[in-house]
């Protein structure tokens, strides 16, 4: 596995300076161990205590795991049971400078590890990393963990030093005696004011914020941004906002929606395996003809016989890749990061796409001896009796029985509205004796296990043709041996275009998906013409 992968630690402390000499270094813990994170492409990766190195070349320090934006080397390593602490040297340069200032500001408040693993195994759809090699370690904007937060800061301290001390003002010497005169008599002024004078709205002007200050201020919150807000009304009738261009800034607030969750509930039911490096096809042996074993006749009499023949499944392996053009302006001017926004973008349409290639899978394999026709979805009686008919089918075929049900959204709202005769929930969302199942969440979640069995709910169930129907119409019952899924994820590809100046980001991998044996799958819905 010599993909980068990418995690966020869990807090960092920053020292921006200590007395006169700044020290520029910020610590914390790199990646905590022995906890699951998803990483793009939706696969869950955890990494195991002592899986990253403490000593070699030590890992650069970069900005959004941008290898042009190194700021920085990391300076010391320590390997604890909880996870690697991390103490890095922010470089005195003008990239340095500008990122101390955000993280003072806290525009910046996480790190995250980019690794080469070495050493992996597999825990189930988790990737385990036993050994890696620690290539950068990066100040990110937008965590993977919420805990990944700065709790320190620790201003510079010879901010101050650099300004110039100002000359005292000279006093007039004191007169003598023989000089003493007597002082004129002050004349009478108008009433002292005792509330605030504001200035005009020309020096009103002048001491208007900065965007830096007026964010820093509207962060802090309390005093300082009352006065500063107060200030810009005292030039009301003068100065109005939209003659302030630039002074009062549209805060965006992060992080960017996004209206598609990167879930693969049927891929994450029946675990990706890993996929032959070789080759676009692969073969996926199995029993043709079994042995046979019997009663002997007699003594003496001939033992059972029968041909033992094994077949074997091809297994094609499909690429999915989606690319995608920014410029680069884009890329050095949003805010939040659009070459992020972008990355994740790539990521969620993998997911779903190769699930959705598992669903075109599943409905090409389907033929009329594997329909349990359900004439009516709302009759509970039926729908309990149908799948115990399906589920007798599959046992019947091999002693397996199924263990998952996948259904669209549509049809899981028709099981959670299933009612018997007293208006009671067939699969309600507590235990009751007589309950066939229960779907605890309710509406608010797929959970549930209708009839003991393994819900699995996927959008990506839809307009699949399955005879003159769409696989939406059917609630697909199976045993997960039935069905398998190969996976090579190769990750992305970031090639900058001097011509054009633009950078085409692409993710890409390798998938397949295969139906072993048919007859661990039924369908139940309505009749369809194959």
């Amino acid at each position: 596995m010599n993909e980068m992968l990418r995690l966020s630690a869990q807090s960092i402390t920053i020292d921006a300076a200590a007395g006169d000499t700044p020290t520029r270094t910020i610590s914390g813990i790199a990646v905590p161990y022995g906890q699951d994170a998803i990483v793009l492409g939706g696969r869950k990766v955890r990494i195991l205590p002592g899986a990253l190195p403490t000593d070699g070349p030590p890992p650069r320090l970069l900005a959004e795991h941008d290898t042009d934006r190194v700021i920085g080397i990391v300076t010391d390593r320590i390997s604890t049971d909880d996870g690697m602490l991390f103490s890095a040297k922010i470089a005195k340069t003008q990239a340095g400078d500008e990122l101390l200032e955000l993280l003072q500001m806290g525009a910046y408040d996480s790190v995250s590890v980019g690794l080469k693993p070495t050493d992996v195994d597999q825990d189930g759809s988790t990737i385990v990393v036993k050994a890696a090699e620690w290539e950068e370690l990066s100040v990110v904007y937008t965590p993977a963990f919420k805990a990944a937060k700065i709790t320190e800061i620790a201003a510079a301290a010879d901010a101050e030093a650099d300004e110039p001390t100002p000359e005292p003002t000279p006093q007039p010497e004191e007169p003598t005696r023989s000089e003493e005169t007597t002082p004129e008599p002050i004349a009478a002024s108008a009433e002292q004011p005792t509330a605030p004078i504001y200035a005009s709205a020309r020096n009103v002007m002048k001491g208007l914020p900065s965007v830096g200050e007026y964010l820093l201020a509207m962060r802090e919150g309390g005093h300082r941004f009352h006065q500063i807000n107060d200030n810009i009304r005292a030039a009301t009738g003068d100065v109005v906002v939209s003659d302030a261009a630039g002074l009062v800034p549209t805060p965006i607030v992060t992080p960017v929606y996004d209206d598609i969750q990167p879930l693969r509930p049927i891929v994450s039911a029946l675990g990706p395996r890993s996929m032959p490096a070789a080759g676009s096809t692969f073969l996926r042996p199995k029993i043709a003809n079994h042995s046979s074993v019997a009663a002997q006749a007699n003594e003496l009499a001939n033992a059972a016989t029968a041909d033992f023949d094994l077949s074997n499944v091809t297994v094609t392996k499909k690429t999915f890749a989606g690319s995608l053009l920014l410029s680069e302006q884009v890329i050095d001017w949003s805010t939040p990061s659009m070459l992020d926004a972008a990355v994740n973008d790539l990521a969620i349409k993998y997911a779903l796409a190769t699930e959705d290639y598992v669903v075109d899978q599943l409905a090409a394999g389907i033929t009329n001896s594997q329909e349990v026709e359900i004439t009516d979805i709302t009759d509970p009686e039926e729908v309990v009796q149908d799948l115990f008919t399906a589920a007798a089918a599959i046992a019947a075929t091999g002693n397996y029985f199924p263990n998952i049900m996948v259904v669209s959204p549509a049809k899981w709202a028709a099981l959670g509205g299933l009612v018997d005769s007293s208006k009671r929930p067939v699969f309600p969302t507590i235990n009751p004796q007589n309950a066939g199942g229960t779907m605890p969440a309710g509406v608010t979640g797929p959970s549930g296990n209708p009839l003991g069995l393994n819900l699995i709910v996927s959008n990506q169930v839809g307009s699949q043709a399955v005879g003159n129907k769409t696989a939406t119409e059917y609630l697909w019952l199976m045993n997960s041996r039935g069905l398998e899924c190969y996976e090579s994820y190769k990750g992305f590809i970031r090639q900058e275009e001097a011509q054009n100046l633009s950078v085409r980001v692409t993710v890409r991998g390798y998938f397949a998906a295969e139906i072993i044996d048919v007859n661990m799958i039924r369908i139940l819905g309505p009749d369809a013409t194959f």
